[in-house]
């Protein structure tokens, strides 16, 4: 009966909790120590049971052990050894999860904060069903009191009956036109409470979150930066994975060379990575981060260091073809690597890094830009490649409007082979016409 009705009515049930429970892999981009690790998280499919976790090793990354523990508040540890191969690639490892609700995973002395989703029914697909199956009892009465000779009784359950199936119609047709409740986690603070009901009342309306304070140090030949919430000055520990990272620091050495890194959280507020070979004098740094409630934020600073290599430069290979227009005018610049084998790296095809207009060091300039090149379709090949896909390229185009004229400098960067290629270039931008530099 609830079946034929629907099918009738052409009604399609609601997906469970708009998709708040339907949860999806977690990738985080870590530089833990010499290693530059992808951290994947695999969809739970169910509570309790296992959490699948792929770490994927990158060139350069020595092999060794690491440990990755599973946590949460009022709930027992999960430990699991992975041991990484001197082979770059993927290398899996598996921890229990009993509840539904945050949790944190361990990577040594990292932590990924990561939420472990509830089967929620929305209030919406239990009237629609709840109508339809009352409709289905009540007829069955209705019927039994006609069989046995008291049809006056049914009118009562009759009555019922097309009331009920007036709710579940009702509740059918308007659950599509209603905006699902946003995933605990997204614009909230994830709670056992929220996770397990996410349709519970919320006395908040306003979502949003100060911007945030960056203040980097340099200690034991680590990058530590601390993130202060704006107006109350207390640690920042709500950012999201943006583009598969909680952190993307790029950090300009005074010669010009570039380190894009991925610092691990190591306290509320704390982030940290390994400054490698670090030249002496004034780096550039800038912070890319998404706040929950506050939005994708770029924080801008320096920090000196006390280094002992020499200047290093970013040797990369690929043919560069740029078409530069005047200054607030699209520019394209075009990567050739020669072969159709890239990999996406932190959910792209390839990124580019421009900084400028350059007048001495890196930190004067009043532009910084993170500018993406995306995964294109391509027939045969899932919608959402990861690491192990080698299949992209051989072009990387980009296009980026300059803001300024004047000299930038850029780095075009992809992937091969578990190695990220950073390719470097200058760029003269012209003013526009009728416009003089300054």
């Amino acid at each position: 009966m609830l079946f034929t009705l629907g099918a009738i009515l052409g009604i399609t049930a609601p997906a469970p909790a708009d998709g708040v429970q339907a949860g999806g892999d977690v990738h985080v981009a870590q530089t833990l120590g010499d290693r530059d690790l992808t951290v994947i998280i695999r969809r739970v499919a169910e509570v309790p049971g296992p959490v699948h976790v792929d770490v994927v090793t990158h060139a350069g990354s020595p092999p060794g052990e690491i440990t990755l523990t599973a946590r949460a508040a009022g709930a027992g540890t999960s430990t699991a050894k992975v041991v990484l191969g001197a082979t770059p690639g993927f290398y899996s490892g598996v921890v229990r999860v009993d509840r539904p609700g945050p949790w944190e995973l361990a990577v040594d002395e990292a932590t990924i904060p990561f939420v472990v989703p509830a089967l929620v029914s929305s209030p919406w697909e239990n009237a629609t069903y709840g109508g339809f199956i009352a409709a289905g009892v009540l007829l069955f009465v209705a019927l039994l009191l006609a069989v046995f000779g008291k049809p006056g009784l049914a009118i009562v359950p009759s009555a019922g009956m097309i009331a009920a199936i007036a709710v579940g119609v009702t509740a059918a047709l308007l659950s599509p036109s209603i905006p699902p409740v946003a995933a605990p986690g997204t614009q909230l603070d994830p709670t056992y409470d929220n996770v397990n009901d996410p349709y519970q009342r919320t006395s908040t309306t306003d979502f949003s979150r100060p911007p945030v304070n960056l203040v980097p140090a340099v200690k034991g030949g680590d990058l530590v930066l601390n993130l202060t919430d704006g107006s109350s000055g207390r640690p920042v520990d709500d950012l999201l994975v943006h583009d598969s990272a909680f952190v993307h620091l790029v950090v300009v050495s005074p010669a010009g060379h570039l380190r894009h890194l991925h610092p691990i959280r190591t306290a509320p507020g704390e982030y940290r990575a390994r400054l490698r070979d670090a030249e002496q004098g004034t780096h550039a740094i800038a912070a890319e981060i998404a706040r929950r409630g506050g939005g994708v934020q770029l924080l801008r600073s320096s920090v000196e260091v006390s280094g002992t290599a020499t200047a290093q430069a970013n040797d990369g290979r690929a043919a560069l073809a740029t078409e530069i227009r005047e200054a607030g005018r699209p520019s394209t610049i075009r990567a050739d690597f020669g072969e159709r084998d890239l990999q996406p790296w932190l959910g792209m095809l390839g990124h580019m890094i421009v900084v400028g207009p350059i007048s001495g060091n890196a930190v004067n300039a009043p532009i910084l830009a993170h500018v993406h090149s995306m995964i294109p379709p391509t027939p045969g090949l899932p919608d959402k490649p990861d690491e192990s896909v080698a299949a992209y390229g051989p072009d990387v185009p980009f296009t980026y409007s300059f803001p300024l004229p004047g000299k930038y400098l850029v780095w075009v960067q992809a992937e091969r082979d578990y190695s990220i290629v950073t390719v470097p270039a200058v760029v003269d931008v012209p003013a526009p016409k009728g416009v003089s530099e300054k």
